[in-house]
């Protein structure tokens, strides 16, 4: 009786040491897809945060070289009416009295209005212009390690306070899937009007959120 009753505790701890085995199998599984898939979106966030740099570059090179010249002082209009008047997609050199891609000082209408232009426009669409659009560079996108597109940026010339102008430019970049977005914010200051080029720089990590609330809509 004494021997039989051994056997069967032996064969009880076999089969709890069995299934420990198996969930610690398990559980390590579970964490090592865990870190890829976190590796992997980390790894994406920063194609699309490098994309977002290079279209703040080229933006910064735009507005340096004049390939889209300024508004007119005498055109001020609220940034957030500008941006919604201005044409999708107008991308050429601009000429006297156009627009784009700029959008201009509050300065002339009394103040900011409710929202700014660059949470009140759609960076990833029309209102926005793409990298090498006006520079002519290139990017490669859609296969590999590269972005999915090109990145797209939002220029706004402002008054300073002493006089002059000063331009603040929104980018987004993208990664290698549609849904993974990182802006960048800079304000700027030509170099060729007695600036320094790049004044201050920022990540806007709740730029969906922001643009959603400009719109009255819920978060997305």
């Amino acid at each position: 009786m004494m021997r039989r009753r051994e056997r069967g505790v032996a064969l009880l701890v076999t089969l709890l040491l069995l299934v420990a085995v198996l969930l610690l199998g398990a559980s390590a599984s579970t964490m090592a897809l865990l870190s890829e898939k976190s590796a992997r979106a980390e790894r994406d966030r920063l194609i699309a945060f490098q994309a977002a740099e290079d279209g703040l570059m080229d933006a910064e090179r735009d507005i340096e070289t004049a390939r889209a010249s300024a508004v007119p002082a005498a055109t001020e209009t609220p940034p957030a009416a500008q941006a919604r008047a201005t044409p999708a997609g107008a991308l050429g050199a601009a000429g006297p009295g156009d627009t784009a891609p700029y959008s201009t000082s509050p300065a002339a209408t009394g103040g900011e209005p409710a929202a700014p232009a660059w949470e009140v426009v759609d960076l990833a669409g029309g209102d926005s212009v793409p990298f090498g659009a006006l520079s002519g560079a290139g990017m490669e996108t859609g296969h590999g390690m590269q972005p999915f597109k090109r990145p797209r940026y939002f220029a706004e010339r402002l008054a300073r306070a002493g006089g002059g102008f000063y331009y603040r430019v929104t980018v987004m970049g993208f990664g290698t899937r549609p849904d993974t977005e990182v802006v960048l914010q800079t304000t700027y200051r030509r170099i060729a009007d007695g600036g320094a080029g790049r004044q201050s720089w920022r990540e806007i990590a709740n730029w969906r959120e922001l643009h959603a609330a400009a719109h009255g809509e819920d978060k997305p």
